[in-house]
């Protein structure tokens, strides 16, 4: 009789330990799966697909102040491309400068308007003037914000008989905005003004 139940504790414990240890060894593959899983999730969430076309491409989404600089100098130099790229269309004008002064606050609005009443524009259409710009460097402080930048470029005026090629040094700050479709880097240019603005060459054709 007491054998018996000593046989009966003994396969009691057996199987309590037996138990314990499933459970355990349960409890440490959910454990494990449920890491697996997180992990893979945030891997996925750090992944962006661009489409362009019909086709995607994978990149990887990266901590903001690794691209920050970056987008920084990348609004700056759409700004410049955007104002002072012209021809001698009214359309193509108003067209470029509409999509720089969203790009920049009253600053730059200040610096259009004086330019229209100088009759800058209209010299121009009238002279069949095309002008470009070369940006040659941005520099952009992004330690603190405002985001202060200057910025180095170079402006050819494209005349039938001359082409004039100028120095332009141009300074002011960023403020980090909402992104849209008119401001994709989602800054704005605010106390925007010329440093340098001189001609280097004049060649005749």
């Amino acid at each position: 009789m007491f054998r018996k139940m000593k046989n009966l504790e003994t396969a009691f414990q057996h199987v309590r330990g037996f138990t314990i240890v499933i459970v355990v060894c349960a409890f440490l593959t959910i454990a494990f799966m449920a890491w697996q899983n997180r992990k893979a999730s945030v891997a996925l969430q750090s992944k962006v697909y661009v489409l362009s076309g019909n086709t995607a491409w994978s990149a990887l989404a990266a901590d903001k102040g690794t691209y920050l600089p970056m987008e920084a100098r990348g609004h700056v130099r759409a700004f410049h491309d955007a104002f002072f790229t012209l021809d001698p269309d009214e359309q193509v004008i108003r067209r470029n400068l509409s999509k720089a002064l969203y790009l920049a606050d009253g600053s730059a609005k200040k610096v259009y308007d004086s330019l229209s009443v100088s009759g800058y524009y209209s010299g121009i259409i009238a002279g069949n003037i095309s002008q470009r710009i070369d940006v040659d460097s941005v520099q952009v402080d992004t330690r603190v914000m405002p985001y202060h930048f200057r910025c180095y470029a170079t402006m050819h005026l494209i005349r039938s008989t001359s082409n004039v090629v100028q120095s332009l040094v141009t300074e002011g700050d960023l403020r980090e905005v909402s992104r849209s479709d008119n401001n994709l880097f989602g800054f704005l240019i605010e106390h925007w003004n010329t440093v340098e603005n001189k001609v280097l060459t004049v060649s005749n054709h």
